[in-house]
């Protein structure tokens, strides 16, 4: 089954971000090259695909894992919780309708 990741950043972690970027895109290669991917990306702090200094406020991922307990063990490991970015991190699951 697919898990929505919903993450939201601390004010003021843009450059923790950046310094933990490698390592966190790096897992979601792993995912990708499973199979589990649906979509990954961050949200904008500005309504720009390239926000600038504003950075982002969170990000999401849609992954498939065998079962909720999974996608959070998962989640709780990301390279940005480690970095101190995320605030908070929701894991629910998702169901893809369309397309």
């Amino acid at each position: 089954m697919f898990y929505a990741i919903i993450a939201e950043d601390k004010p003021g972690t843009q450059q923790a971000r950046i310094n933990a970027r490698a390592e966190h895109l790096a897992r979601l290669v792993t995912l990708k090259e499973q199979g589990k991917l649906f979509v990954a990306g961050p949200h904008p702090a500005t309504d720009s695909e390239d926000p600038g200094e504003a950075g982002f406020t969170g990000s999401l991922v849609i992954a498939e894992f065998n079962s909720l307990q999974d996608a959070q063990a998962w989640a709780n490991q990301d390279p940005y919780i480690v970095a101190g970015v995320y605030a908070k991190v929701t894991v629910k699951p998702y169901k893809k309708v369309l397309p």
